[in-house]
């Protein structure tokens, strides 16, 4: 088995279906019989195509990623949400956003919009920070392919006290440092803070990693070697509720280098494939999931640059020599995932019909927004936030006040703060229009305006 990405570009149409029926009969057109999608990106809308980045899984045998399983399979809520005010916020991996783009400095957001919030819920990419996790006391760390099929309604959340936790790491025998460091960030996390996790499973042969970048700019890569993590899920499937991987992502010291150095002008190099991974984890299997690459000793920038400070958002992953407690926090207490359809009506259960709005960077198009679109959840997307994809949101079909753009995540807080209090937000703004006034004539098919 093997994970990839491909580009294909999709023929924009106005076809009377939703965009998920036609997505995945054109993203099927594209693809050979043994190739899976696990993950979609739009990185460029045209007038006439969309320019999308698919991540594909090529081998897996009675592949579960049927159209029950689908990445593009949809369920339209019912209801809005009632008295709670949630909120998701998704900063995608890999595309060099310039705030969530690095190591975990999307925190701050996070604590901005809890504090408004009753649950914020997020993904890893927005709070991991090597060995800082400041996710808030009410905020939720889900994997971004479960983020995603939650707003597509297909899935819920319950929150749970903690889980049980199994580490995956790859065997090196060349580099049995490595892997010794990972087991002992595990103890560490186990003795300091009581996480449940007494079984760490070595995979022998290691997975198979390339490192690449993709047309648009964003990280990604090639993942070979899965069959063996999957038999090891498989085989300890009784044994943990939620999975940690710690594995070897080998990069070129130069552009190792260069990511650190570049004053956080360069992508993340494995950010792109660690998602990818992840999506492709918690799609086989409907667990919390988070991936940390493992340290690697043969590059040590200490040697010649021990008296260079770093930019300010890549500082946590230059001190840290596992990235591992970051996921291992996070992974704690990550809500429990429910596909059962009779369960999503119970009261302990948050689903898509509980979120009031989407924040995520200016730009950025894929199945989470066009969820919300058509889930008529309140859509915010913020400018400062540049990154790699290029996408004009405001052509999308929003309903009047549903999607907002906005400079900055102050500006978004201010917007999140009026929807939470009830307010139409422009009526803190001047100046106000009026309302519009029409004459319904009672024998016409039309409203007469005045």
């Amino acid at each position: 088995m093997i994970l990839y990405e491909k580009f294909i570009k999709i023929p924009f149409s106005n076809q009377n279906q939703t965009h998920f029926e036609y997505l995945k009969t054109e993203v099927e057109k594209q693809l050979q019989p043994d190739e899976a999608p696990v993950r979609l990106i739009i990185t460029k809308s045209e007038e006439n195509a969309y320019h999308c980045e698919i991540g594909i899984l090529k081998g897996l045998e009675n592949s579960i990623l049927n159209n029950e399983g689908s990445i593009f399979s949809f369920k339209k809520r019912k209801f809005g949400p009632g008295s709670q005010f949630n909120v998701v916020l998704m900063i995608p991996t890999g595309i060099g956003a310039e705030i969530g783009g690095h190591a975990g400095d999307a925190g701050p957001v996070a604590k901005l919009f809890a504090s408004l919030c009753d649950y914020l819920i997020t993904h890893p990419n927005v709070v991991n920070a090597s060995d800082i996790n400041e996710l808030p006391a009410n905020g939720m760390y889900v994997e971004g392919s479960s983020l995603t099929r939650f707003l597509m309604g297909t899935i819920g959340l319950r929150k749970v006290r903690s889980n049980r936790i199994l580490l995956i790491v790859d065997n090196l025998h060349e580099d049995p440092r490595s892997v010794n460091e990972s087991i002992n960030a595990l103890n560490a996390a186990r003795a300091t803070y009581g996480l449940d996790c007494s079984l760490v499973v070595k995979l022998d042969p290691p997975l198979k990693v390339i490192l690449e970048q993709t047309v648009s700019g964003r990280s990604s890569g090639t993942l070979g070697n899965l069959e063996g993590l999957i038999e090891a899920l498989n085989f300890y499937a009784d044994q943990y509720d939620a999975v940690a991987l710690s594995t070897k992502f080998e990069t070129i010291p130069e552009r190792y280098l260069d990511y650190f150095l570049n004053s956080g002008n360069s992508v993340n190099p494995w950010g792109g494939l660690e998602s990818l991974l992840t999506h492709t984890i918690s799609l086989l299997y409907p667990i919390p999931s988070a991936h940390s690459p493992m340290a690697e000793f043969n590059i040590d920038p200490y040697d010649t640059l021990i008296e260079t400070t770093i930019e300010p958002r890549l500082a946590a992953e230059w001190i840290s020599k596992t990235y591992m407690q970051c996921i291992l926090k996070g992974l704690q207490n990550s809500p429990k995932i429910i596909t059962e359809p009779d369960r999503l009506s119970l009261s302990d259960m948050i689903t898509a019909n509980d979120i009031s709005s989407l924040v995520i960077p200016d730009g950025c198009l894929g199945l989470p927004v066009l969820a919300a679109l058509h889930q008529g959840i309140t859509v915010i997307a913020v400018k400062e936030n540049k990154n790699l994809m290029n996408n004009d949101l405001m052509s999308l079909p929003w309903k009047n006040g549903q999607f907002y753009r906005v400079e900055n995540y102050l500006e978004a807080a201010g917007l999140l703060s009026a929807i939470k209090a009830g307010i139409t937000p422009l009526s803190v703004r001047r100046p106000i229009e009026k309302a519009t006034v029409v004459t319904h004539c009672a024998n016409e098919s039309n409203s007469c305006l005045n």
